[in-house]
């Protein structure tokens, strides 16, 4: 094996997610590592001529007229607990319910064990509408997560023809794939090995890999950042999400107040207006102030209540991006 692959491949199985699917000299890691310049990052082609079609939309696995109110997400990793690895996508992962109006209800992070995962993945597939795992979808031997659900909901593993066939186009004029030998190759195509009765759903046109849907609820997505968001960004057109009238507006107001000064009048406040199904929130930024939140389906109430909240607490309303770069989210 020449010595330039060798070392790319070894950095490229530093981290979780589809470990060795292209050459590398750097890259991101499934919790934001930086990246450097590699090659076809996204799981596309050394050059961007190559676009697959994208899958059908499937009918609505919830059933007609029904749509996704509540969500879990499943992040798998042993680095993610023994502090290795800073971990982001359940972050991106609480943003995109917000956004599309589904409740996100549990965040848990599990070890690489398959009875950690089967159990959380029953459990969370019965309990919500929408879960999602990430991470350990690899060709090493920690990678689990595809054997691991096949077992939890009674499937045998097979290899999906049109994964493999996607990831050889994509590969056919990479130098380092042909080198390899019977069974690093094997490795390799462990990344198309699903459970047999999961739905492959292709949501991206430059992107090999598909998310791997079981029990029309529980999406298999990578470890990969790059990879992650752009997978779930297209996964949207698949799901049934909730109508725009379904879905919660925020307005947040800052205020240069301390946090015990306001809370007799939040306190009030929350109390007043809980029965509009309205939610009033308070976060801190030590020695500068405190961000108030104000959510609820009626933007129009929301606002009028905003008005008050500024008067209320000499405050200011803020904008999303506002709060992110007060609080240093601006590149997560």
């Amino acid at each position: 094996m020449p010595s330039t692959f060798r070392m790319s491949y070894k950095l490229f199985l530093h981290p979780r997610g589809f470990h060795g699917l292209f050459p590398m000299t750097s890259i991101t890691h499934s919790s934001g590592r930086t990246a450097g310049a590699r090659t076809a990052a996204t799981g596309g082609a050394p050059s961007s001529d190559i676009r697959f079609e994208l899958s059908p939309i499937p009918p609505n696995p919830l059933g007609e007229g029904r749509w996704i109110k509540t969500a879990g997400a499943l992040i798998v990793g042993d680095e993610i607990l023994n502090g290795k690895t800073l971990e982001r996508n359940s972050n991106y992962f609480a943003r995109y319910c917000f956004e599309n109006g589904i409740d996100l209800k549990r965040i848990e992070v599990i070890p690489d064990e398959e009875g950690e995962i089967i159990e959380a993945s029953r459990r969370m597939a019965f309990k919500y509408d929408f879960v999602i795992t990430s991470g350990g979808i690899g060709p090493t031997h920690d990678d689990i997560t595809y054997a691991s659900l096949a077992k939890a909901f009674n499937q045998p593993l097979v290899h999906h023809a049109e994964t493999l066939r996607r990831m050889a186009e994509l590969s056919k004029h990479r130098s380092w794939v042909h080198n390899q030998n019977a069974e690093q190759r094997r490795a390799r195509e462990r990344m198309a090995l699903f459970p047999a009765d999961a739905e492959t759903l292709f949501t991206a046109s430059d992107i090999w890999v598909p998310v791997v849907r079981l029990e029309g609820k529980l999406c298999v997505l990578p470890g990969i950042p790059s990879l992650f968001q752009k997978m779930l960004d297209g996964l949207k057109a698949f799901l049934p999400l909730p109508p725009p009238s379904e879905r919660p507006f925020r307005h947040q107001i800052f205020t240069p107040l301390q946090e015990s000064t306001i809370a007799p009048y939040l306190t009030e406040l929350q109390e007043r207006v809980k029965r509009e199904g309205i939610r009033v929130g308070s976060y801190p930024l030590p020695m500068k102030g405190v961000f108030v939140s104000l959510i609820g389906l009626n933007e129009g109430r929301i606002r009028e209540l905003g008005k008050e909240v500024e008067g209320r607490t000499q405050g200011k309303a803020v904008t999303e991006q506002e709060v992110r770069e007060t609080k240093g989210l601006v590149n997560l």
